[in-house]
Formats: C-alpha cells, structure tokens, sequence
C-alpha cells in the first residue's frame, strides 16, 4: 500500500523560510511525477509545484512562487522537497503532497495524481 507522509510546515513571519518533505513508500517502480499543491480556506486547491523523474529531471512551478520556492528529491529517501523562502502571507495554506500523475495527465490537475498525503499547515504572518 502506497503511503505519502508530509512533514516541515509550520509558522513563520513574512520573509522567512520553511522547508517541506515529502515521503512516499509501498510502491515498487519508479513514481513518473510528485508535486506539491496548496489549499486555503474557501478556496481551491492549487498546483504550486512538481518534480518529474521519467527520462530525466524537470521541474515545474506556478507563476506566484517562481524564484522563491525550489522542488527537488531525494532518490535515496524517496523523498521529495519544497524548499520555500521569502514567504508571503498569501502562501498560507494547507501544503499538500501527490504522487504518481496518471498517463498523459497534466501537473497543475489534481484529480490526476493516484496518492496523496494528509497534509501539512503552512502559516506566514505579515
């Protein structure tokens, strides 16, 4: 059984930084994609980033956390990053963590990923 286990979230004031993981078990091939999504109260939930690893490493981010929040993975530990620095009060969010995109399913979606974790609070006061 697949397992996704987010960690790292916390309370910081604007301009400071937190650093999420990500780790994912019980599965025996390669995850094609894993991002990270954020959701607000009353609001949708959102792509935020996602980290591809079939026939190479890419990365993807939306527009509002380019240049300030950074995705990568950690293969050995089968853990996956978000690095966020320069938060701003409107990151604050619930962070969630998926894995394994469908076939032929876009990153920004998220009825498209199979695993998701529960969830850790990110919260930035200004």
């Amino acid at each position: 059984q697949v397992q996704v286990v987010e960690s790292g979230g916390g309370s910081v004031q604007a301009g400071g930084s937190l650093r999420l993981s990500c780790a994912a078990s019980g599965y025996t091939y390669s995850m094609n994609c894993m991002g990270w999504f954020r959701q607000a109260p009353g609001k949708e939930r959102e792509a935020v980033a996602a980290i591809y690893t079939d026939g190479g490493i890419s990365t993807y981010y939306t527009d509002s956390v380019k240049g300030r929040f950074t995705i990568s993975q950690d293969n050995a530990k089968n853990t996956v990053y978000l690095q966020m620095n320069n938060l701003k009060p409107e990151d604050t969010a619930m962070y969630y963590c998926a894995a394994d995109l469908i076939f032929g399913g876009s990153w920004l979606s998220p009825y498209e990923y199979n695993y998701w974790g529960q969830g850790t609070q990110v919260t930035v006061s200004s």
